[in-house]
């Protein structure tokens, strides 16, 4: 009987191979990046929108910068109570499920060991290798849980997101995206313009890091962002002047 080492693991029987990985794959589940990035540039387009509609209408400083910190205020507040909320419900959600799914282990595990053998056999595995694969699976209940989120609820019952950590984030993203429309005027500045340069540069910012979690270019993703952002800040300027000329 031989003895290999295989990834700094001794395996004894037969030489096992150790595996080394020759390519490596994008986050395409976006990791922290994507909701960080998202949250900021919903802060962006959606103050800087806010604060071209007052502009249209004609309003001093002082006014935009108080309705600009106002958007801030109840934008974040906003985002974080509705991701608290939606991470909170999805994941009672998910652990309903999983209790359902312990307590049909517990009281009928060979049942439980057939759907799982049926789901590897219906991905083409044989019969009795699906269900040696299934049995040696199950032998650990929790193991034998995780599978079974896995193969049927498409979740990881050990990485379920925090609502905490959910909503902090949003917080923090979109209140720093709506802060730079209203920061030019927090430094003293009393034109419109400065507060628009700095917004549409960081709304191309935060378009070209999304292009690390797609397969688009960094330019590309960049300048969607900018015409995106920027035709919303048109548009609401245009919609202030009208209202703001039918009040006066």
């Amino acid at each position: 009987m031989s003895t290999a080492i295989a990834g700094g693991v001794e395996v004894t029987g037969c030489p096992v191979p150790e595996h080394v990985p020759h390519h490596a794959h994008r986050d395409v589940s976006g990791g922290w990046l994507r909701p960080a990035v998202f949250g900021a540039m919903d802060g962006l387009v959606s103050n800087l929108a806010l604060l071209t509609g007052m502009a249209g209408g004609n309003v001093s400083s002082h006014t935009l910068v108080v309705t600009g910190l106002a958007g801030l205020a109840a934008g974040a507040f906003s985002m974080a109570a509705g991701e608290y909320t939606s991470v909170a419900s999805q994941r009672e959600l998910v652990e309903a499920e999983l209790a359902v799914e312990r307590l049909e282990l517990d009281r009928n595990p060979e049942d439980e060991l057939r759907e799982l053998a049926s789901l590897y056999v219906a991905r083409g595995v044989e019969p009795e290798l699906a269900h040696e694969v299934a049995r040696q699976l199950s032998a650990d209940p929790e193991q034998a849980l995780e599978i079974h989120a896995r193969e049927e609820l498409g979740v990881d019952p050990t990485d379920l997101p925090s609502p905490l950590v959910a909503a902090a984030s949003s917080f923090a993203s979109f209140a720093l995206g709506a802060l730079l429309p209203v920061l030019p005027y927090l430094l003293g500045a009393s034109a419109l313009w400065p507060a628009v340069l700095l917004a549409l540069a960081g709304l191309f910012g935060c378009g070209a890091a999304v292009a690390r979690v797609t397969a688009r270019s960094w330019w590309f993703s960049g300048l969607r962002q900018l015409v995106l952002g920027g035709a919303a800040a048109a548009l609401t300027f245009g919609i202030g002047a009208l209202v703001g000329s039918a009040v006066g």
